[in-house]
């Protein structure tokens, strides 16, 4: 995902220190990444410059992150996301399951830090490497949505009809971040969801199609 965090579900059990420690050392490289790509832009920015504001070493940075646009894209919130599809009660229909935990998860995120998911977006669309590796990693959501669209339905989560319609939510989400920081953030992002998943569910709106060339 992009712009959204999702919060961990409240019965979720205490995480231990060694995995505390990652996560801090995760978010130090990622806030260092933050500041300097504000400061100097992102091509200026270097992983040794990163590992010396995060007061770790380039390998440290490297080992968690492969490249430079991981630590852009990358989160802690797709198992997480699978966590809370997984509590929503089994016998919702999944189109609202899906509409449920996308607006909790951006309504965290937007509200939790609206520069970072603006910056984040908005390398996006400017730096062609993070765009292409954000297209490289919806292929791990969309395996991860496949699986929990199997546990809820009971689908084959390999079948074809359950990879397309997840992969069409991934590719319908990230099309919708690129929107949303072309259009210089001016939507609410909520409300941008929410017509993405409106396409998925319904189609195009009467009004487009006939405006379709």
């Amino acid at each position: 995902m992009t712009a959204a965090r999702p919060t961990a579900p409240t019965d979720r059990p205490p995480l231990g220190l060694r995995e505390r420690k990652k996560i801090k050392t995760r978010e130090a490289i990622r806030t260092a990444t933050y500041a300097l790509v504000e400061e100097q832009g992102y091509d200026a920015t270097t992983i040794e410059q990163i590992a010396d504001r995060a007061e770790v070493s380039p390998s440290t940075v490297f080992r968690y992150f492969p490249t430079k646009e991981d630590i852009v894209l990358t989160d802690e919130y797709d198992p997480i996301l699978l966590e809370e599809l997984r509590a929503r009660p089994a016998d919702e229909p999944w189109p609202d399951t899906i509409r449920y935990v996308l607006r909790k998860a951006v309504r965290t995120g937007i509200e939790e830090d609206l520069e970072v998911a603006r910056l984040r977006t908005h390398l996006m669309v400017q730096v062609p490497a993070v765009r292409s590796r954000m297209m490289e990693s919806m292929s791990v959501t969309g395996r991860m949505l496949c699986t929990a669209i199997g546990e809820r339905t009971g689908r084959d989560p390999g079948s074809l009809e359950v990879r397309v319609w997840a992969m069409s939510l991934v590719g319908g989400l990230m099309e919708t971040s690129l929107y949303w920081a072309e259009n210089d953030h001016r939507d609410d992002f909520a409300e941008l969801v929410d017509r993405t998943l409106d396409v998925l569910q319904h189609g195009l709106p009467k009004e487009t199609a006939e405006h379709t060339p």
